[in-house]
């Protein structure tokens, strides 16, 4: 039996605080119209597919022209966008790089990314190989359809390469990895963050000489920093020519840091990482100190928050006259005056990246006593935004729902949730909830938005199962 393990690194923890971004009320009921809503992967067809047993899936997807792949760790499928109906797998992730040879065809290590690149209409898959050699490996399909048809790279990491999160850009495919000295099983030390940038040009080719330039180049990590998000490019307008890629993360309890990555594959003296630039935010705390304290119902046992980082994606859109970059992650919720607190997920939209970037709106959802977290939000083209979320209590199983805003809204408000899927069950022995979920938005009307997390239908322990839910809202078409 496998189950993912990590290292935390080290966290800056201070007792829980008032928060002043907390919206306690609830809006008026968000008005969508409703897509599909059906099961994805579960955990025995994940280890059917990959003979692995594995906690927590590491639900991750996207949607393209006609399907929606979805990867759980150690295995991927597809489906159709339309029906829900599965066209292909469920399939061991290294399937991908059958024939390909060397540690991607015969390594299965989990921490997968699925995403769709929209500018091209191709599929982008990625996993890490935690074996040494280390290396990142990357499927690129050769069309809009999933064929079974990629070109296949793997790229050498200097150590164990966790985490690994990819932001599709016009100039590269960037990715951050946390690296770690290798120890017991997934263990080790921290070492630092460390930044990629994958030849998008030559890769959509399938041309061998694609390559990777990441920073730093040397071991120079700073540990200070971890789970840095590229920005990842939602809608048909590209970034202004020459934009750099930003990599965002928190620091302490009331800032965020961004970095700007530019990359010339021509002449690598010419690539640069500037950074990072403090944003100052609203203080926080992270979600249980960044670690465990998540109630469910019929049980003392308690799930981790992953509040100690930023929760993927970091969704980036240019709107013309604005850029903006949404993203969110789990903080301690406490009421000003109050002594209770709970978990909510703080969401931010930071605008002018490249220039001086400045938090237009951000808000903390917790409108009631429940703890809510592992949240993915994203933007369609006309600026409405959702967010989907796993949420909790001792009187609640773990259920999955979603909320938004219209761009007309009140700012820093979020509309009452929605309920996707409510839980059958509660995870026993196991605090591992998910390393992240994911919302995505549809290239075809760019309204359309998709969310895949994580579930149980009964009490247990490796029994997790997972949903894939569409929506738009009437003010999008």
């Amino acid at each position: 039996m496998i189950q993912r393990l990590w290292a935390h690194p080290p966290k800056i923890t201070t007792p829980a605080q008032p928060d002043p971004a907390l919206q306690t009320s609830r809006g008026p009921l968000i008005s969508v119209t409703p897509g599909l809503n059906f099961d994805g992967i579960d955990e025995a067809a994940q280890q059917g597919a990959s003979g692995l047993l594995a906690i927590p899936p590491d639900t991750n997807g996207a949607v393209g022209a006609t399907q929606f792949v979805q990867w759980v760790n150690y295995a991927f499928a597809v489906f159709d966008k339309t029906s829900g109906e599965m066209v292909y797998g469920p399939a061991a992730g290294k399937t991908l790089w059958k024939g390909f040879g060397g540690p991607c065809e015969t390594n299965n290590s989990g921490d997968p990314i699925a995403q769709y690149d929209k500018t091209a209409g191709r599929w982008v898959l990625t996993q890490p190989v935690f074996t040494n050699p280390f290396a990142i490996c990357f499927a690129v399909s050769t069309t809009s359809e999933y064929t079974g048809q990629f070109h296949r790279y793997a790229f050498s990491m200097p150590a164990f390469p966790d985490y690994p999160k990819l932001g599709i850009w016009p100039d590269a495919y960037y990715m951050s990895i946390d690296l770690y000295t290798q120890g017991q099983g997934y263990g080790g030390k921290f070492k630092g963050p460390y930044l990629c940038a994958f030849d998008r040009s030559l890769m959509l080719k399938g041309d061998k000489n694609a390559s990777m330039q990441c920073w730093p180049p040397s071991n120079s990590l700073n540990p200070d920093y971890a789970h840095l998000l590229p920005s990842d490019l939602d809608g048909n307008m590209p970034p202004p020519e020459g934009s750099p890629n930003y990599f965002l993360s928190f620091f302490g309890t009331n800032s965020l840091k961004l970095w700007k990555f530019h990359v010339d594959f021509n002449d690598s003296q010419k690539t640069q990482v500037t950074g990072p630039t403090n944003i100052q935010v609203d203080d926080f705390t992270e979600a249980c100190g960044g670690g465990i304290c998540i109630p469910q119902a019929g049980t003392k046992e308690l799930l981790d928050s992953l509040g100690d980082r930023l929760m993927y994606r970091l969704a980036y859109r240019n709107f013309r006259d604005h850029e903006s970059l949404v993203v969110n992650h789990s903080v301690t919720a406490v009421p000003t005056g109050s002594t209770v607190s709970t978990v909510g997920v703080r969401w931010y939209e930071i605008r002018d990246p490249n220039g001086v970037p400045t938090v237009f709106q951000k808000g903390t959802f917790a409108p009631d006593a429940n703890f809510r977290w592992m949240g993915s939000v994203a933007m369609d083209k006309v600026g409405d935004m959702a967010i989907g979320y796993s949420v909790s209590s001792s009187g609640m199983y773990p259920s999955i729902r979603f909320t938004g805003r219209l761009a007309g809204d009140k700012l820093g408000t979020l509309q009452a949730e929605q309920t996707i899927l409510p839980g059958g069950g509660s995870q026993l022995k196991l605090d591992n909830w998910g390393d992240y979920s994911s919302m995505s938005i549809d290239p075809v009307d760019d309204c359309t938005f998709w969310y895949t997390t994580e579930y149980l239908p009964k009490s247990g322990k490796y029994n997790w199962s997972t949903r894939i839910r569409s929506f738009k809202f009437s003010s999008c078409h």
